[in-house]
């Protein structure tokens, strides 16, 4: 897979600020780019933005929304705010699409979790649909499933998406969290036929992990069955960039310089026709 192929995500290299991801991704000769909302916190958005139009990346996603559950109605109203904020955000910074962590409260049972997603995400929409922005809800591994996402499958999000119904709510797929299930490729499917795989992002499992959070593998240190799912993404009809999301203590320790070498030349190994 070629650099012009692949998109970062700001924090895969989180040690960079903003202007050192936007330069350094684009003197390697990356596609495109993610940003985390933790990346450009403080900065003057329009000037973010207007080195972005000169870089020459493609704008992928802003980094993340969600998390809409809560015990209380007022909870859910301020996840709601803050989530207009964040969709506001991502149309300063010229961003077509957030990606959407859905969240979870300990102590409500999934369904409960699962309504107050499916109502947040709807109440949300006609908003961003407003500034044009999609909303793309991205299925975690089950692990999470206690306080971060009651969405912990491609069918769950596929469901998630049918019950909201609204053209710019679709699936970020990440390799990280659904590479393990059964009916990956028949949920991807579905889907990819309803016009709803808005995002594909890349990394690897690694058999041994010292953190489930903060270790993750780059493409080729793990056992995802990478160029397996993404024959299956490509075949589904998906012609976006591939999105590296890497969340690595380790890879953070490291020059950032030797760390997207390496993703470079790791995706082209692995991903090699």
């Amino acid at each position: 897979m070629d650099p012009s192929e692949l998109a970062i995500h700001t924090f895969t290299t989180k040690p960079w600020s903003i202007t050192e991801c936007i330069e350094n991704y684009a003197r390697a000769g990356i596609g495109g780019i993610s940003i985390w909302r933790e990346t450009v916190a403080g900065t003057d958005l329009r000037a973010v933005r207007h080195h972005l139009d000169d870089s020459g990346l493609r704008k992928v996603s802003l980094v993340r929304g969600g998390f809409f559950t809560g015990s209380t109605a007022a909870a859910r109203a301020a996840a709601l705010e803050t989530n207009r904020q964040a969709i506001q955000d991502c149309a300063a910074l010229g961003l077509p699409m957030l990606v959407m962590v859905c969240g979870a409260t300990p102590g409500m049972s999934p369904a409960e979790n699962f309504a107050q997603i499916r109502d947040g995400l709807g109440a949300l929409a006609p908003f961003a649909a407003d500034l044009g922005i999609k909303l793309a809800v991205e299925p975690l591994h089950p692990m999470y499933a206690a306080d971060r996402s009651a969405i912990p499958t491609m069918k769950a999000a596929n469901d998630l998406c049918d019950a909201v119904n609204h053209p710019l709510v679709g699936v970020a797929l990440d390799v990280f969290h659904v590479w393990w299930d059964l009916d990956l490729e028949e949920q991807t499917r579905r889907c990819a036929s309803a016009g709803r795989l808005f995002a594909y992002h890349i990394c690897d499992w690694k058999q041994s992990m010292d953190d489930f959070l903060l270790d993750r593998g780059l493409p080729g240190e793990g056992v995802i069955p990478l160029r397996a799912i993404d024959t299956l993404v490509r075949s589904c009809g998906f012609t976006g960039l591939a999105e590296v999301e890497i969340f690595s203590r380790k890879w953070w320790s490291e020059n950032q310089h030797h760390h997207l070498d390496t993703i470079i030349s790791n995706c082209r190994r692995v991903y090699a026709p």
